[in-house]
This record gives structure tokens, C-alpha cells and sequence, in this order.
């Protein structure tokens, strides 16, 4: 470029009166070489990242020559128009798109298409002016043909438009500073005149103002009164600064107020407000005034308007925030290297990288900015190779590599970026190694593939001919195409007396039907399994397993013989069936046996007792009697206990069960336990809170706790510690299933540990057996732990034991959670003294088929004062209960012939609904008898009773 104000000239220039417009509107830039600057390097560098491109220029057209202000893998500032590809760009509108230079008739002969460096592709988007005048291009150049995504054109075009906004910067700026040089100048002219320089200052362009030495203004132009719309008593003094942005104005004030109390001069940016009420960013610049005298007399500034430059300031910023986020967000690997070139090895580091470059390729963060020889010795050399080559020499390389110290593939390409001395390579990259070594195998496939077909072929009609299971191929209407030899092996039938034939010729009749079904499903896709009988030849009968799949047209079967499995498990079935039967043999010769050893010493009490008793009455002696009857009493009274533990561990005993709160229910038993397990032995009861009500029969599970206590007490005759625990329990369907017969849900656990001598697994295993004891003879029944187990089953809960041999032994007692409202569970109040006496007339039937104790109830009741009437049977008793007689109370068996007890009560209550029902029951044939069985009015007494008991609970009954 010459050295004269205006762009080079050339004599086209003057017939031409674009190319004079644009000559005249490119001097105003005042750009022709000068140096490089950042912010156009920056914008050309991330238009050849962008558009992906080798080369790209920010290109300024001139009479004989075009500048490149900023390019990128040129190396040089300008070169001749006749050569140019900008020039003909000057003739579109925005854009000129050239996807490949030899096929264009306008640069099919240029010499940098037909020679070095065989420029093929070009893009360019025009410089313009505001007026719209073209000076130049944001140009990229490849040596490919190619072309640009929408995408790309787009950002192509914003970009040159951020170009113009930098060169429009650059003119305000020049203009700024000759404006400001001009009124330096003006100013120090008018030093003497205030009245010019107050002339001149009302003219100028740009807001003057003037303060005195303690900061007040004493003048502003008529610029500024223009622009913010004050007036002159407003703006004067620190009027001013109500005109500023109210975010701004305190720093403002500050900023001038320091200054002025230091005299050095000062720059500022704020928001000043505008006529129109919007706010413009403003830069005032102010020097400090001094008389000959160096007296400080004040400021005087000026305020010049930068709203426009910061705006395109915020574009560029925003543009260079969307090249971060794509920069960010994109998949692909890329960084930024530093290649040094100045020793005998090169050696680079990352400068740059995005999130995808540390993922693909399993680098540290640490790794940025670490010289590569260092930090990674073991990389491979030919990384360096490359990337030293492309930074040496410019040209970008496109190539696919492993490293074995990443043990990973990558499709790259690398380009140099930025200044040559810098030495920086941008590098883009995928990780393909997934790709490669499908790439191998399919390789390595290919070439054992012939191989591999004739091998699977030879397997594959191997196995047919030597399978010993059946093997068919059938169309889909089911048949025959194909069979293999098994089918002789196994059925008797050659190939030929098969194929061609249907599939149910050969099939028992009773399975047409599933074997049709099975044969139509494969011919709608599906794959089917199925078990069918083959008849043999030979006219039995073998079982046969069958898979399928459809393939094409046709059927691929396999079928397995499981005639003789299936003989084998009816033969295994039959066996484990005599192995229960024995077993339950086994068990009830243990039962019977204990029950009589137990029945035959308590018998021995009661009738020798009786025996003595006899003779005593014979010889007239009475004074031993009472012993005799008491002891013959309490062994009777054992027997009961005894029945009550059997009918306990078969879930036969009559249960009543109530809400329960447990926590009350031991804690009210803790005297007694502590009585019962001695001094040498520590008791812990630990509730829980919250405890929910459990549904049970609150005796049985005092017993059941007691029981317990009682085996922990004898488990540790050295002392211990015997803990009583409560909690709230919930059993999920994977725990109920493993446990067995054990429904899921809510329960109460009750649960007692000692820290005894524990129990071996085999002991474990037989603890809940009846009559199964490892205490010493005479000192337990076995049936202590049965009832507990039968008690806990009979309540729909379970029991469950851990134990270890040395350390002790926990018994669990899960009892179900009862929902609803718990009734008030008072102390029941026993004796006769609370018994009223008999209302004359009152009517009691007895049905009873058992003789002795049908007339030891009547013969109690009738000594009591009632009337009674007695039956021996169900139908008897049911014909007294519908002939109108009074009957005040039913007292009945439950195990009654014809009818049973329950069915009498039914039939009768049709007419009598109110009739009062005491049932008798030694055996409860439903497990769950009481529960829900009693109906209001009627109550349940247990054989044996105690005639206390029955003439209490008559009393009450009557009473009630």
C-alpha cells in the first residue's frame, strides 16, 4: 500500500464508479497495512474453525491489490488482483460460494487453482459498509472440494459482520482521536478567549465541560445539553451527575472527586442518559487546568458517545461465548497443542481441550500444559512425528492411528493454527475403536469364513446322523420333510415309511390336538415347547419332549425320549410315598409309645389312689380319705395337662383367641418368672414401644412363655442371663417362602434367649418333635416345646429357633398382628362366692352321648337347684329344643352322633335365636374353632373341667 492518505488507485478506478465508491470508503478505515491485530486474527481463526478450512483471510480489496488485515494459512499480507478470488466476490450481493474452483469457468485458469497451491474450494462473505458499499471479503480457501452447511454460511456472514463492527470500531476511534487531538488544540488556542473556545465548544461534536478548582462544572456545550436534555441550572455545580445511570453515579462521583482532589488526569466509562430516557454508554476523559503560575484552576473534559461500539463489543462477546458452548459441547475430541520444534526431539503439550478430548482418549486433567516427553514417556514416537510436521510445515493431515499405550484407535485430523512461531496445532479427533475391531474381526472372519461353513456343515450333519434325539424338518400344515436316524433308533420307523406323511399319524389320539396347536404356532412365528406320546412301531407308547422354530417355510423340531424319566419319577414317587408312610409310622409308634409311658404313671396315681381309698372305706377308716382323693385329683389333673400339650402340638386344642398386648402380658408375668428361674440367673425383659396388639389366647401364650423360661433356666445350671423381648415384625413374601407355610405379613414377636449350653443342628432339627428331650429322665416330657409349635401354628403364626452349642439358644414366637380396637382385657374373677343363687324355674338341657359325664352334669345341675332334661344324641336333643319346652340354657358336646353339637345350635337358633349355648369339647376338629366360631351368647368349656369351673361358667351364663 502507498503511503498516501487514500487506498492504491489504479486507472480501472476511474471508469469505474463502484470501484471509486469503494476506494473512497475503504480510506476512511485508515487500515491499509497496519499491523496485525488480535481481534481480526481471532475472528479469522474461528472462521477457518468453523467452516473447518485450511485458509482464511479478512480481505480488503484495493485499486491494484488486496490486504489481508488478518489470515490464516496464507503466510502473507497481500498478492496481486489478478489472481484474486475476493474480487469477483465484489459483484454478489453477500455471499459468493465457489464448491470447486476447476469446474468454475470464472477460476478454472487462475493460477493458484492450476498451480501451487491448487486452491479448490472457496467461500467469501462481503465487508460492507453502513451505506452498503463493499470493500472486501471474510473469505475461506481449501484445497478439497467442498461445500458448507447452512450452518456455516450463516456463521460465515456474522462473522464478517463482526469484521466491519471491529473496522467500524477502528474508524470511530481514529475519528475519536482526531477530534480530541483537534480539540487539544482548539483548547490551547483558546486559552485566552474563553468566549471562542466556548464558541468552538458549542460546535463540537462531542460533550465538553469545564469545573473550577473545587470540582463544581462551571461549563458544558451545548452538545451535552443536546444529548442529555439538561439544562443549565440542572447540569451545573455536581449537577451533572443526576444525569448518569443511578448504578453508576456514586463510582462516577468518586472517580472525578479523587481525581480532583489528586489534580492528575482521569478516564471513566458510565451510562448517561439520554433526551430520550434510554441510556448510552459514555467515556469522559478530563486533564487537569493550570495558570502561568501553576495555580490548579480545574478540569476540562469531553464525553464522547460509545454506545455503538459496545454494543458490537456484547456481540462479539456473545459470538465468542457460542464458539465456547460448540466448543464445549461438541462430541468429537479437540484440543489445542503447543509443538516445540527447537530441539532435537520434538516435544508438545495441550494448551486447550474440551470435555470430549480428556473422555475419548482417558488423559488426566493434570495432563494440560505438561510436556508430553515428561508426563507420558511411553507414547508412542509418531504422534510427535505428525503433529511436528503439520506445525513445521502448515499442512493440515487427516489420518487414522492407534496407540498401544491408550490402547485405543483414533480418526484425526490436525492443522496448524494461529502465528507460524507460535507453533500451535489444532487437532480434531474420534475414538474408533470399536469400529476397528469390528473392522479385524470381520477381517479375520473373512478369511475363515469358507472354512468355518464347511466345518459347521460337517458338524452340523454329523449331529443329525449320530443325535440320539429325535430330529425332524415339517412344513407348516405339520409334514414329514426330513428325519433323522434316531427316529429308527427310537420308534422303529425308516425315513421313507415318515416322510411325506402328517405328523398325527404317528401321535396318540389324546394329543392331536396340542401337537396341531404347537405346529401352528411355529408357522405364526412362535417356538413352541410341547410333550406328546409317539407310538412305537411296535405299538407302544414313548413320551416324547419337543422344541421348535421356524425357519422360512418350514419347521426345525428336536424331540427327547423322557419315556423312562417319566417311569423313573412315578417309580421315585411311589417311594418317597412308602418313605412318609413310614415315617409318619415311626412318628405316631414314637407318640402312642410316650403317650402311654406318661398315661400309664399318671393312671398308676389315680387308680391306685382310688384302690387305697376303697380299701380305707371298707375297714371303716376315714381319717386318710382326703389325701387319697387329692392325690388321685392331682394326677387326673396331670393327665388333663398332658391332653391339653397333645391337642396343642396336633392344632386341635379350643383356642380363644382376644387382642393381646404382650408387653402387658409379660411384664405382668415377671414375678412369677423370677420365682421360677432362681437367684443364679439375671431376667431382662426388654418391650418395645409401639407394640402392636397381637391376636392369640392370652393363656396359652403365659404357658407358652413360662415353658420357655423354664427350658432357658435348665440350659444353664451354672447361672446366666435370661432375656425376654418384644417387637413389631414383618414377613416379606421371599422370607415367607423360604420359611414355608408361613403367610407374609404383620406380626408380634415374642421372643426368649439364654446363654446356655445351645443346641447342635440335628438338635435343632427335632427340638419341635413331641416327646423329644435331651434333659435327663424323669426331669422333662418332650412335649413342652410341641405345644409352643403347635400353639404358634393353631394361631396362624410360626415359631423358629437359633441357637449355637456354647454361646446359647433364642426361641421367636410370631404371633399376627390384630387390626382392630383391643377390648378391655379385665381380670377375670373366679370362685363361687360371686355366683348368684338360682332364679326358681330356670331350665337347663343337657345333650351328651358320653353316660358318666351326661349324668355327672346333670346330677351337678339339679344340685344347684335347676331343672334339667338330657339327651344322648343330636336328633334327641334337637326334638326337645323344637317342642316349645323352656329351655334356659344349652349346655351340649361337640362331637355328638347323628348331629354334631355346632349343627343342633344352628337348627335350633332358627327358632330360639336368643337360646344360650355352653359348648363341651375335649377335641376341636377345626384348628381355628374359636376363631369366629363363637357366636354372641354362646361360650366354650374344655374337657376335663373342674365342677367349680362348670358351675361358675353356668352361673354367669344364666346370670348374664
Amino acid at each position: 500500500m502507498s503511503s498516501t492518505p487514500t487506498p492504491d488507485s489504479s486507472h480501472d478506478a476511474a471508469q469505474d464508479p463502484r470501484a471509486t465508491q469503494r476506494l473512497a470508503a475503504l480510506a476512511c478505515y485508515d487500515v491499509l497495512d497496519t499491523p496485525r491485530e488480535a481481534s481480526f486474527d481471532e475472528l479469522a481463526e474461528l472462521a477457518a474453525d468453523l467452516c473447518d478450512a485450511p485458509i482464511a483471510a479478512v480481505n480488503l480489496i484495493t485499486g491494484n491489490r488486496q490486504f489481508f488485515k488478518a489470515e490464516v494459512g496464507l503466510g502473507v499480507r497481500e498478492t496481486p488482483l489478478d489472481s484474486s478470488f475476493c474480487i469477483h466476490a465484489l459483484q454478489e450481493d453477500d455471499f459468493l460460494l465457489v464448491p470447486d474452483a476447476t469446474q468454475d469457468a470464472r477460476f478454472a485458469c487462475n493460477p493458484l487453482v492450476t498451480g501451487e497451491p491448487r486452491l479448490r474450494f472457496y467461500a467469501g462473505a462481503l465487508l460492507k459498509t453502513a451505506e452498503g458499499v463493499p470493500i472486501g471479503t471474510l473469505c475461506v480457501l481449501d484445497y478439497q472440494p467442498r461445500s458448507l452447511t447452512a450452518l456455516q454460511q450463516k456463521s460465515l456472514r456474522v462473522l464478517a459482520r463482526q469484521v466491519m463492527a471491529q473496522l467500524d470500531l477502528h474508524r470511530e476511534i481514529l475519528e475519536r482521536d482526531r477530534r480530541y487531538d483537534e480539540l487539544t488544540r482548539t483548547r490551547n488556542e483558546a486559552v485566552d478567549s474563553v468566549a471562542r473556545f466556548r464558541n468552538m465548544a458549542d460546535h463540537a461534536p462531542v460533550m465538553l465541560w469545564v469545573t473550577d478548582a473545587d470540582g463544581a462544572c462551571t461549563y458544558l456545550n451545548q452538545r451535552w445539553y443536546e444529548f442529555t436534555g439538561q439544562t443549565p441550572d440542572k447540569a451545573v455545580g455536581l449537577g451533572w451527575l443526576t444525569a448518569t445511570h443511578p448504578e453508576d453515579s456514586q463510582r462516577s462521583s468518586q472517580i472525578f472527586l479523587d481525581a480532583n482532589a489528586t489534580r492528575t488526569p482521569f478516564r471513566l466509562e458510565y451510562r448517561l442518559r439520554h433526551a430520550d430516557g434510554s441510556y448510552h454508554w459514555a467515556i469522559d476523559a478530563a486533564l487537569p487546568r493550570f495558570g502561568a503560575d501553576g495555580t490548579f484552576l480545574g478540569y476540562i473534559g469531553s464525553v464522547i458517545d460509545i454506545q455503538d461500539r459496545r454494543h458490537a463489543e456484547e456481540q462479539l462477546t456473545r459470538s465468542e461465548a457460542r464458539y465456547r458452548t460448540l466448543f464445549e459441547s461438541i462430541e468429537s475430541g479437540f484440543c489445542v497443542v503447543e509443538v516445540d520444534l527447537s530441539g532435537d526431539l520434538v516435544d508438545y503439550r495441550v494448551v486447550e481441550a474440551n470435555p470430549a478430548f480428556f473422555e475419548q482418549t482417558g488423559f488426566p486433567q493434570a495432563i494440560v500444559n505438561q510436556w508430553l516427553r515428561k508426563a507420558l514417556p511411553e507414547l508412542e514416537e509418531h504422534w510427535y512425528d505428525v503433529y511436528g510436521r503439520v506445525a513445521r510445515t502448515g499442512e493440515p493431515m487427516r489420518f487414522e492411528q492407534g496407540s498401544a499405550t491408550l490402547e485405543r484407535w483414533f480418526d484425526v485430523f490436525a492443522f496448524r493454527t494461529g502465528d507460524t512461531s507460535e507453533g500451535r496445532v489444532a487437532i480434531l479427533f474420534n475414538d474408533i475403536s470399536a469400529r476397528r475391531r469390528a473392522e479385524e474381526a470381520l477381517q479375520r472372519l473373512n478369511e475363515t469364513l469358507e472354512q468355518q461353513v464347511v466345518e459347521r456343515t460337517a458338524e452340523r450333519d454329523q449331529m443329525w446322523d449320530t443325535s440320539p434325539d429325535l430330529m425332524l424338518v415339517s412344513d407348516f400344515s405339520g409334514v414329514f420333510r426330513r428325519v433323522n436316524p434316531a427316529w429308527t433308533a427310537m420308534l422303529g420307523y425308516a425315513a421313507a415309511e415318515l416322510i411325506g406323511r402328517h405328523v398325527t399319524e404317528f401321535v396318540a389320539t389324546d394329543d392331536h390336538e396340542s401337537t396341531i396347536d404347537a405346529y401352528r404356532a411355529a408357522a405364526a412365528g412362535g417356538r413352541p415347547t410341547i410333550v406328546n406320546r409317539y407310538r412305537h412301531k411296535d405299538g407302544s407308547i414313548r413320551w416324547i419332549s419337543w422344541v421348535s422354530a421356524p425357519a422360512s417355510d418350514v419347521t426345525y423340531a428336536t424331540g427327547r425320549d423322557l419315556t423312562a424319566e417319566r417311569e423313573q419319577a412315578l417309580a421315585l414317587a411311589h417311594t418317597e410315598e412308602q418313605l412318609r408312610q413310614a415315617q409318619k409310622m415311626e412318628a405316631v409308634g414314637q407318640l402312642t409309645g410316650g403317650i402311654a409311658h406318661d398315661f400309664n404313671n399318671l393312671l398308676t396315681g389315680v387308680i391306685g389312689s382310688l384302690d387305697l381309698l376303697q380299701r380305707q372305706m371298707a375297714r371303716g377308716q376315714t381319717d386318710k380319705l382326703a389325701r387319697y382323693a387329692t392325690a388321685a385329683t392331682t394326677s387326673a389333673n396331670r393327665a388333663a395337662a398332658l391332653t391339653h400339650r397333645l391337642l396343642a402340638f396336633s392344632r386341635r386344642q379350643p383356642l380363644d383367641p382376644k387382642a393381646v398386648n404382650a408387653n402387658r402380658l409379660v411384664s405382668g408375668m415377671e414375678d412369677l418368672l423370677r420365682r421360677t428361674i432362681g437367684e443364679n440367673i439375671a431376667l431382662e425383659i426388654v418391650t418395645a414401644g409401639g407394640l402392636w396388639q397381637s391376636m392369640c389366647d392370652p393363656h396359652q401364650l403365659e404357658s407358652a412363655v413360662l415353658n420357655l423360661v423354664i427350658n432357658g433356666r435348665d440350659a444353664m445350671p451354672d447361672g446366666g442371663t435370661l432375656t425376654i423381648e418384644t417387637c413389631n415384625a414383618h414377613i416379606d413374601l421371599a422370607y415367607a417362602a423360604r420359611l414355608g407355610n408361613v403367610r407374609p405379613g404383620q406380626y408380634v414377636c415374642v421372643c426368649v434367649t439364654d446363654t446356655g449350653t445351645g443346641m447342635t443342628k440335628d438338635t435343632i432339627a427335632r427340638a419341635f418333635e413331641p416327646f423329644f428331650t435331651t434333659k435327663p429322665i424323669g426331669q422333662g416330657t418332650g412335649l413342652g416345646l410341641s405345644m409352643i409349635y403347635g400353639f404358634a401354628r393353631q394361631s396362624e403364626g410360626y415359631a423358629k429357633i437359633y441357637s449355637e452349642v456354647g454361646r446359647g439358644t433364642t426361641v421367636k414366637l410370631y404371633l399376627p398382628r390384630f387390626h382392630g380396637d383391643a377390648d378391655s382385657m379385665d381380670d377375670e374373677q373366679g370362685g363361687l362366692s360371686a355366683a348368684q343363687g338360682v332364679v326358681s324355674g330356670e331350665v337347663v338341657l343337657v345333650i351328651e352321648d358320653e353316660t358318666v359325664v351326661r349324668d355327672l352334669v346333670v346330677e351337678v345341675l339339679q344340685d344347684l337347684g335347676y331343672q334339667t332334661m338330657e339327651a344322648a344324641d343330636g336328633p334327641s336333643g334337637l326334638k326337645l329344643l323344637l317342642s316349645g319346652a323352656r329351655v334356659d340354657l344349652l349346655i351340649t358336646d361337640m362331637g355328638l352322633p347323628g348331629l354334631n353339637g355346632r349343627q343342633v345350635v344352628d337348627a335350633a337358633r332358627v327358632h330360639r335365636p336368643t337360646l344360650k349355648v355352653l359348648f363341651m369339647t375335649g377335641y376341636a376338629e377345626n384348628a381355628t374353632i374359636a376363631n369366629g366360631f363363637l357366636e354372641p351368647g354362646m361360650q366354650m368349656i374344655t374337657k376335663p373341667f373342674a365342677v367349680d369351673a362348670l358351675i361358675l361358667r353356668v352361673r354367669d351364663m344364666i346370670k348374664g
